[in-house]
């Protein structure tokens, strides 16, 4: 997009305040976790392979992929047990054509009903759970920061240190540290929303002056031109000749002005500090142990599932049925848990949809989300570690934002301290790209010696997407799925294996690639790849699924 001078910021002001009054501040959106990238041909590799080159084999295709296909020519002849899977996430496609054969229904429950049959807690929880509220309908959030700062303003708003007591100093403290958190984090989009707005108020003006002019496009000899008392009409004149003497005549701001865009930016909420999140959900976020609320429609807007069906299909799509595509894992059912809005989750939504999951017989769950601030991490702490006392894997995308989480946050995450992990069954997952040389590590991965488990396929990956559809996302959103694909395929085959196991099997039995690459976020900085996280390798299923029969059969 084209940027305007600094000069014309105050000619746009002018035009605005003279012609359309105060524009109003509105909320802006974060980028989402699947980052979508146009598509790359590669020389060494049909589109057809490119769609599944997380599936690939190093030594047989020279693609760093997981070495799935190798991995069911291992398990010829084996016989494995279902598994459910859990995924936690925005809402999901449940009736898309390559995963409706494999979602897992709640057996024990009468749909539509209105009862809790199997007494679990939840009414008519036939597919699982939304703890979103509404039936198919968007789930704008804040982001947490937004949340932070919204309810310290109602103390501190306007205030300064002068005027605090002593009592309320360290709050405050904390307060300020929050405000400056919020406006870095809301710079680039409010200064993005503001520029869209002011092309759209310019391009009225420009629609003014030709009613004015009664012509259907104007030129700068017809702004000279204009005699007139209007004061209005003078001033936004006055305005229009100022940019269109320096090339910004309507058709570039026609250019430069993109409506759908402005449109998304003005209706999300992720930093509206006036905006209630929980009024459609109808339940106090501050109390864990308020649980009646959500419901059994776990699909979510067409908007908002586009996220959810692409972690999923990666997991578990049907395999070998003529469709589509592949997921990792065969003898797996999808448990939907739709706990992701569009902005930040909430840690009570993380924290209840884990102990779902766990309860209702989900022994793998993914966790495609994440957020950099995390009020009540303690809930998220017990649930997790209720998971570990129930046998159940926990797989965490790393995050997007190409830095050490070995010193940024990224919440939920296993450790408090970044040092000590409080339980030993999460698995943190960093992106890598197709390609086996320095540009290896995806360019907006996370990473961390400490705190990231091991790397896995997380650019370009082609999944399933709602009505139907497929498509290619970015993100350790898809990272995080094709190494929950992997445990699925060792649980079902290996199921005396503890959570635990699987996750040291796939952080052991990893592919090592002993190479200098390009760190994230460094500019040019290079380490060894195996720096970038604590088994510095990329997962491999058929490496695991070897490691996983010699533990259980000795040989």
């Amino acid at each position: 997009m084209r940027i305007f001078k600094p000069l014309y910021v105050a000619v746009l002001a002018t035009i605005i305040l003279s012609s359309c009054g105060t524009v109003k501040n509105m909320a802006v959106p974060t980028m989402d976790t699947a980052v979508n990238i146009n598509s790359t041909k590669l020389g060494i590799v049909s589109e057809e392979q490119f769609n599944h080159w997380a599936h690939a084999d190093l030594v047989t295709d020279t693609i760093p992929g997981m070495s799935v296909d190798k991995a069911y020519q291992f398990l010829e002849g084996k016989k494995g047990v279902t598994v459910v899977v859990g995924v936690i996430d925005s809402g999901i496609d449940i009736e898309h054509e390559d995963l409706k054969d494999v979602v897992w229904t709640n057996t024990k429950e009468i749909a539509g009903n209105g009862i809790d049959d199997d007494n679990n807690g939840y009414i008519d929880d036939i597919h699982g759970w939304n703890f979103l509220g509404g039936d198919g309908v968007a789930a704008p959030e804040q982001l947490e920061i937004t949340r932070l700062v919204a309810k310290l303003n109602i103390r501190f708003e306007g205030k300064t240190i002068e005027d605090i007591s002593e009592e309320e100093k360290v709050d405050f403290e904390k307060y300020e540290e929050y405000l400056k958190a919020y406006e870095a984090s809301g710079t680039k989009y409010f200064q993005e929303l503001q520029q869209l707005q002011q092309l759209a108020i310019i391009k009225q003006v420009f629609k003014s002056v030709k009613k004015h002019l009664e012509k259907e496009s104007v030129t700068i000899e017809d702004l000279e031109a204009v005699n007139t008392d209007d004061s209005q009409i003078k001033a936004q004149v006055e305005g229009l000749l100022g940019l269109m003497q320096n090339g910004y005549n309507e058709d570039v701001i026609t250019e430069m002005l993109d409506l759908d865009r402005l449109e998304k930016l003005s209706n999300n909420k992720n930093y509206d500090l006036n905006f209630d999140g929980r009024a459609i959900v109808g339940d106090n976020p501050e109390d864990i142990n308020d649980t009646k609320y959500g419901n059994g429609f776990v699909i979510g807007s067409i908007e908002e599932e586009s996220h959810g069906t692409h972690v999923s299909g990666i997991i578990l799509a049907s395999r070998n049925n003529g469709i589509g595509m592949s997921g990792v894992a065969n003898n797996a059912k999808l448990m939907a848990v739709r706990a992701v809005p569009d902005g930040d989750e909430r840690d009570k939504d993380v924290a209840l949809a884990i102990r779902y999951a766990v309860d209702n017989g989900a022994k793998v769950i993914n966790m495609s989300f994440g957020k950099s601030f995390s009020p009540n991490a303690n809930w998220v702490f017990d649930a997790l570690k209720y998971a570990e006392a129930h046998d159940v894997l926990l797989v965490h995308a790393a995050g997007n934002d190409s830095k050490d989480i070995d010193v940024s946050n990224n919440w939920p995450n296993d450790s408090a301290d970044k040092m000590n992990e409080i339980v030993d069954n999460v698995l943190t997952v960093g992106a890598m790209s197709i390609n086996n040389d320095q540009n290896l590590p995806a360019i907006f991965s996370n990473y961390g010696k400490r705190n990231v488990d091991v790397f896995a396929p997380g650019v370009q990956i082609y999944s399933t997407v709602p009505q139907n559809k497929y498509a290619k996302f970015s993100g350790t959103s898809m990272a995080a799925p094709e190494t929950a694909g992997v445990a699925t395929l060792v649980r079902s085959y290996y199921p005396q294996l503890s959570a635990s196991q699987v996750k040291h099997i796939i952080m052991n039995s990893g592919t090592e690639l002993n190479m200098e690459v390009l760190v994230p976020g460094k500019k040019g900085e290079k380490a060894a790849f195996s720096t970038l996280s604590i088994a510095g390798k990329v997962v491999n299923a058929y490496n695991a699924l070897v490691l996983a029969d010699k533990m259980v059969n000795g040989k």
